[in-house]
Formats: structure tokens, C-alpha cells, sequence
């Protein structure tokens, strides 16, 4: 085989992997390109106006009204509060083709979400003293039926880490302002357990009472290490970054 013969060979398999590892990028691992869960507006009349739709979370499959502005007596907010209908889990990762970015998230998604809440009163003051959440890891979804196939056994590994869980392990004050119908941002101190490992994590939430729900939203991003998570990764040319971002958008319900 000549030099020049040989040149082209070896480019040939260079132009083959890689375009090996493109296609496997787009059919296996090509990001959602899904907006990060928030809540929705809190002033409808001014969402209207602008010509806002209501929020659409198409790899959950849910559609989310615009906030309410009717108020609610404080007198009504003491007592049990479980999930409701349209409360959304799920993870956001970047993917890397080769050394490059690659042009958008995977995202996951599900409504699977049990627990519930409790708010006491004392004094005037409202707060959350208790919460205690169960995700369904194997209902995650995303808008890619072999990414999802493949977390089963690999990154968060879904087949041997079917659950997920977080527990409020400090009582959470409600500003005055909390049954208004306006967003109050605070911070969820607890234990999360992920992939079989439990961390106490502080995570940044908003939270709105919107007609007889309250709605909290969040998100907490951590390296994989801090839950012994193996970042996915197909023949080197397709892998995600070493960290990830749980977000939450819930609907609690009085009891």
C-alpha cells in the first residue's frame, strides 16, 4: 500500500468514527431544548396583554394556567398540603460531542411525585414544618426514548435507583407577603437522596399561592461526584458534563 493510499485510509476510518459519533449525538443524545421549569406569571391580566401563552412543559406533558390573583385567607393555610396534578420533576445535564459544546440540554422529566406538606401557624408568623417528597426515577422522561433506555442502567441508573427523595429538615418562615398571590423566594434545607446517596442540600426555591394551590419552584445544581453519578458517555465522542441541575415546579392541593 502506498503512503498516499494509506493517508487516505486512515482518513477515511477519522471521517467514519466521527461521523459515527455525530449520528449517535443526534439520535441518541441531541439536547430538548426545553425552558427550565419556573413558576408561572403572577400577574395574568399583564400575561394576556403581552400575549403570553400558558406555560407549556411538552417532555412532561402538562400545562400550567397563569397565576391567579385572587388572595387567600391566612386563616385556610395551616394544615396537610399534597402534591397535585401537574407537578413536574426532572434533571437538566449539558452534552459534549467530541471537545465541542453541544447546542442545547438533555432534559427529563416527570409528573411521578408523591409527599406531602405541612404549615403551621404560631404567633401570626406562618411556616413550613415539615415536607417529605418521593420522585419515580423510571417514569423520567425525555424527548428520547434511547437516552431514557440507557439511564436505566447507566448515570443515574434508574433500574437499581428507582426512587428519589427529599425531606425538610428545617422549618421554612412565610414572608406576610406569602398569601398575597406574589412570589416569596426561600430556601429548602434538607436531606436529598439521589442514586442511593443522601446529602443535607440548602435549595433556592420561589413559592406563590395561586387560586387553592400553592406553587413551588427550584432548582439545585451539583457535581455528579456528590452522588456517586458516572457521567454517560458513548465511545468518547458523546459524553455530558461531570454535573447536573434538579429542577421542581409543584402544585400542593389542601388535604
Amino acid at each position: 500500500m502506498t503512503s498516499r493510499t494509506a493517508g487516505l485510509a486512515v482518513v477515511a476510518v477519522l471521517l467514519l468514527a466521527v461521523g459515527g459519533g455525530a449520528l449517535a449525538w443526534v439520535l441518541f443524545l441531541k439536547g430538548d431544548d426545553v425552558a427550565p421549569l419556573a413558576l408561572p406569571s403572577a400577574a395574568p391580566a399583564a400575561s394576556a396583554a403581552a400575549g403570553n401563552s400558558p406555560i407549556a412543559d411538552p417532555s412532561a406533558g402538562t400545562t400550567l394556567a397563569p397565576a391567579s390573583a385572587a388572595t387567600i385567607d391566612a386563616a385556610a393555610l395551616p394544615g396537610t398540603w399534597s402534591i397535585g396534578p401537574d407537578s413536574v420533576v426532572g434533571y437538566r445535564v449539558r452534552e459534549r460531542l467530541a471537545s465541542l459544546s453541544a447546542d442545547s440540554d438533555a432534559v427529563g422529566r416527570t409528573s411521578g411525585i408523591t409527599g406531602t406538606a405541612t404549615i403551621a401557624s404560631s404567633g401570626g408568623s406562618l411556616s413550613v414544618t415539615a415536607a417529605d417528597f418521593t420522585v419515580d426515577m423510571t417514569s423520567l422522561a425525555s424527548d428520547r426514548q434511547m437516552r431514557d433506555n440507557r439511564l436505566r442502567r447507566d448515570g443515574i441508573e434508574t433500574d437499581s435507583f428507582p426512587t428519589s427523595t427529599f425531606k425538610l429538615t428545617q422549618p421554612v418562615t412565610l414572608p406576610a407577603t406569602a398569601t398575597s398571590g406574589a412570589q416569596v423566594d426561600v430556601t429548602l434545607h434538607g436531606d436529598l437522596t439521589l442514586h442511593g446517596v443522601t446529602k443535607t442540600v440548602d435549595i433556592p426555591a420561589q413559592a406563590q399561592v395561586n387560586g387553592s394551590l400553592i406553587q413551588v419552584a427550584g432548582s439545585l445544581s451539583f457535581p455528579f461526584s456528590d452522588y456517586q453519578i458516572n457521567a454517560p458517555s458513548i465511545g468518547g465522542f458523546v459524553s455530558v458534563e461531570d454535573h447536573g441541575t434538579l429542577e421542581f415546579l409543584i402544585n400542593l392541593a389542601k388535604s
